[in-house]
């Protein structure tokens, strides 16, 4: 009986994967040297492929379902061993079962900053961290060119390769996403879906893709936020003036010792005129010192008295100069000379000068 139940066990009857695990991506079905028998039967299950492998080539593979095992339905592995008649006889081949359910909380990281350019701030270095899960999509592509022949292929294996993917474009995605730094935090949603995008075009070569990415947050370096810290409380206070006298107003209120009396006189004045600032009544200013306005500038005159030109005088000097309402004056400004009689401007004049005196 033990020889029979030997004999039954070297081949096997039925193949499934039932996945006690929440990370395994691949697994290799355990044949130790055990041949699959024509007739076997195949369970695949919701989330899962079933790959076959003859002697290191990709063969057949399974979608949800329960199959038996015939030539008809192994069209690629039937090639392969050459079964042209349809020969039932056992058969080796390695059967990877692949899940393509979705693999979540996955996080991510810049661990050096990433340099951006802001149209505020100028350059500045950022800082991002989130999660994102992924799928995969292409499950021959993924044995080909990630998992191999690992007998269990967990997502700790890709973990790595995935996280040095999305550092790599999450600074080319910041600086094309074209948003102000202090914007970001609204435009986060936006901005993961085309990272996704983006990660899953890149990704399709070895099967998989993004299936959710999410940025948690973005922040500055410490020095940067404190920078944006004291200008946002400047922000808030407004008017420097008040903000100093309260300062002020603070320091010596919690001033102690032998200078008790004196900061409190002190601290007494800051905080009447600060009552005055935040009541909103301006502390009045000093008035400015008033200067006299500067003296009008005196036209320069010349008198013509006897075909003889005579000057420059002032309006005074132009009176003891023998001025008559027939003598002819000019000054810059006029076109040419003119009796005084004619000027507007030394009509006054003319009526303090006195006439000629008669002829003897």
């Amino acid at each position: 009986m033990a020889f029979l139940n030997m004999i039954r066990g070297e081949f096997v009857d039925i193949i499934e994967w039932l996945d006690d695990s929440r990370d395994t991506i691949v697994w290799r079905f355990p044949r130790h040297d055990n041949e699959i028998k024509m007739g076997a039967k195949l369970i695949v299950r919701e989330s899962q492929v079933a790959v076959f492998v003859n002697e290191g080539q990709i063969a057949d593979a399974f979608p949800p379902g329960t199959f038996t095992l015939q030539t008809r339905n192994m069209p690629i592995l039937s090639t392969l061993k050459g079964w042209k008649y349809g020969f039932d006889s056992p058969f080796k081949a390695e059967v990877y079962f692949v899940s393509t359910r979705q693999f979540t909380d996955f996080k991510w990281g810049t661990q050096n900053p990433v340099m951006v350019r802001d149209p505020e701030f100028g350059p500045v270095r950022l800082r991002a961290f989130g999660s994102y899960s992924i799928r995969v999509t292409e499950p021959t592509g993924l044995l080909r060119e990630l998992a191999g022949t690992d007998q269990q292929f967990r997502t700790e294996e890709v973990e790595g390769y995935l996280r040095q993917m999305i550092v790599g474009r999450l600074a080319g995605a910041l600086g094309a996403a074209q948003v102000p730094v202090l914007d970001m935090a609204a435009d986060q949603y936006a901005m993961g879906q085309r990272l996704a995008d983006i990660l899953s075009a890149d990704l399709s070569l070895v099967g998989l893709e993004i299936t959710n990415f999410s940025i948690e947050n973005i922040s500055f370096p410490p020095e940067v936020e404190q920078a944006l810290d004291k200008r946002a409380q400047m922000g808030i206070v407004g008017d420097m003036g008040q903000y100093t006298r309260f300062q002020a107003a603070n320091a010596l209120e919690n001033a102690g010792g032998a200078g008790d009396g004196m900061g409190l006189g002190m601290g007494i004045a800051a905080g009447q005129q600060m009552a005055a600032a935040m009541s909103q009544q301006p502390m009045q200013q000093p008035a400015p010192q008033q200067q006299p306005p500067p003296l009008p500038q005196q036209h320069q005159w010349f008198l013509g008295v006897g075909g003889e030109r005579r000057g420059p005088f002032d309006e005074a000097g132009l009176a003891a100069a023998g001025l008559t309402p027939d003598a002819l004056v000019w000054r810059a400004g006029m076109a040419q000379w003119a009796p005084a009689r004619d000027v507007p401007e030394l009509a006054a004049l003319l009526r303090s000068t006195p006439p000629p005196l008669p002829p003897s």
